[in-house]
């Protein structure tokens, strides 16, 4: 397993965690927080595969 993809995921990990606290204070809904975290996989899935180019 790539050491990069288990750092990708303890960034997950931490960012949902960040965005849980945030979310409280913000009042987001469940379908903004979805949204949110998918733009984040998607980012952090693009920043992934640039490293192989």
């Amino acid at each position: 397993m790539d050491s990069g993809l288990i750092l990708l995921i303890f960034l997950a990990f931490l960012f949902a965690w960040g965005l849980n606290r945030v979310r409280r204070t913000l009042r987001l809904g469940p379908v903004a927080y979805a949204g949110v975290m998918v733009v984040f996989v998607l980012v952090m899935l693009a920043m992934w595969g640039q490293t192989f180019r």
